[in-house]
């Protein structure tokens, strides 16, 4: 099964993912993506670890979530947004071979999954950054298409999509 859950900023999308794998499973599992980039953001990243109790086995990966084991797990993943930042920076703020090679990593994660021979249930959180302000930069208006792009692209393959506005969920689909 494939969750994947979007909405804006604090729209409450981590709280949800996380409250839905504990529905699913008493010990889940929590892949960070983010890259620490600077002292604000690190703050961030220890809040979120400060969310999870003992329940959670925590792992970090910043690419390539098809190289962990993630066999008969509850997986939230969070979040792609901060992944496809990771792929951005690293092709020097280039869309076509950023969205390239995060969709062929995504597509083996799925295929991962669903080749297990154990249940594996993902939930997915992405951000729908194109709802704001319009980026001042072009850097900035290359991720906003770039992340509506792979936002589609994962919508499209999850069993069941999920938008949070003000800490509410609205089922899109499944």
């Amino acid at each position: 099964m494939i969750y994947y859950i979007t909405g804006g900023q604090r729209s409450g999308k981590s709280r949800y993912a996380q409250e839905l794998a504990l529905r699913l499973t008493d010990q889940p599992v929590y892949v960070a993506t983010s890259r620490a980039w600077d002292e604000d953001h690190r703050q961030r990243i220890e809040r979120h670890r400060a969310d999870r109790d003992t329940r959670w086995t925590n792992w970090e990966e910043e690419k390539y979530l098809s190289r962990l084991d993630l066999s008969g797990r509850v997986v939230v993943v969070d979040c792609l947004t901060l992944w496809l930042t990771n792929f951005f920076d690293d092709h020097q703020y280039q869309v076509e071979p950023t969205l390239k090679e995060a969709q062929e990593e995504f597509d083996r994660l799925l295929q991962k999954v669903k080749e297990s021979e154990k249940n594996t249930t993902l939930i997915l959180v992405s951000n729908e950054i194109g709802m704001g302000l319009h980026p001042l930069n072009e850097a900035g208006r290359k991720f906003v298409d770039l992340q509506g792009w792979m936002n589609q692209y994962a919508a499209q393959r999850a069993d069941q999509a999920i938008l949070m506005v003000s800490g509410l969920p609205l089922r899109l689909k499944g």
